[in-house]
């Protein structure tokens, strides 16, 4: 389980100016047969290949807002659905990760996506391997796992105290947790108004270099960007974030060993301390068919400076240009 809204995935003016200006394609909702509603966002080519990426923990479909441009170089239609109550999705008590790839073939069967690659960030790996194991596999075209959580079992050594208590926490104390999540979301959010100088001199120090002469947004544009991106995940509170610390530190309702899909490629730093390798090394292990490529001095946040090779081995140029020709 891993507790960060961003991953490893950086923001950019660029992202910011594409969150105002593509607002239809960033704010969509499907209504679900069981009453639920699904939101999604999409980025990337509107004609591209589409690609699934699953938010990581808490999180919310903003959050791949931060490889947009990226998506868009290689041909990419970079799909971002929201797990129940993140976001724009209904909250569903007692879900469970198994659930999951039910929403994604509504989606993909309502965006009439006949294949589609799956990519989970962080918290999203579990959910990228539910649809590993129980979608058709003539459905999908690839299956990733980005600087992704592991389960526990076999490997409790190596997870952080901070995350044994909120694993306890959510387990005995979940009401209580979730005032102190929506204490903590409100004092934030006031804080983003307040002292609006400081919120954007963080986000100067993150955002690439803006050319000289290219038009930016205002300072409230800019914050309000902000704000959406950060809080997306607690639109609805935080008794999605709560719910998701359990069934991510509990067991996930399936074995991995079962995962048959061939093949499950990963992607982890080395130095990655919210997720430690010795847990990714031992999920890869248990998978019969995982590729894990580690890289050598990179954490949980600096694994995005590879996310061009990474899409570009998730989906190859073969992928994209058969893509081409089908929809000629």
């Amino acid at each position: 389980m891993t507790v960060c809204p961003r991953i490893q995935l950086r923001f950019n003016i660029q992202a910011v100016r594409r969150l105002h200006t593509e607002a239809p394609r960033t704010n969509q909702t499907l209504s679900l047969d069981d009453g639920r509603i699904l939101g999604f966002a999409e980025y990337g080519s509107p004609t591209g290949f589409p690609l699934l990426y699953f938010h990581g923990f808490p999180s919310s479909r903003l959050e791949a807002s931060d490889i947009d441009a990226n998506a868009r170089r290689r041909s990419l239609r970079l799909i971002a659905p929201e797990r129940p109550g993140f976001g724009l999705s209904t909250f569903k008590p007692n879900q469970r990760i198994t659930e999951w790839p039910n929403d994604v073939l509504s989606l993909a069967d309502h965006l009439r996506i006949p294949r589609f690659a799956v990519l989970g960030g962080s918290g999203g790996s579990a959910y990228a391997l539910a649809c590993a194991l129980a979608l058709p596999h003539e459905r999908l075209s690839a299956v990733g796992i980005l600087a992704g959580t592991a389960p526990w079992d076999g490997v409790y050594q190596h997870v952080s105290r901070l995350r044994r208590l909120l694993s306890w926490a959510a387990m005995s104390h979940p009401t209580a947790l979730r005032i102190l999540f929506s204490l903590y979301i409100g004092v934030a959010r006031w804080d983003s108004r307040t002292s609006p100088a400081r919120w954007l001199d963080a986000w100067e120090k993150r955002q690439a270099s803006v050319e000289k002469g290219e038009q930016v947004f205002s300072t409230r544009r800019i914050l309000e960007a902000s704000i959406a991106t950060e809080f997306g995940a607690f639109a609805q509170g935080s008794a999605a974030t709560v719910q998701e610390a359990r069934l991510l530190s509990q067991d996930w309702g399936f074995r991995l060993e079962d995962v048959g899909y061939d093949r499950i490629q990963i992607w982890h730093g080395e130095k990655d301390t919210n997720v430690p390798i010795e847990m990714v090394r031992s999920m890869a292990a248990r998978l019969p068919h995982a590729d894990l490529r580690e890289y050598e001095g990179e954490s949980h946040f600096t694994l995005s400076e590879h996310i061009d090779e990474i899409l570009d081995e998730l989906v190859p140029e073969s992928l994209i240009q058969l893509h081409v020709k089908e929809n000629m």
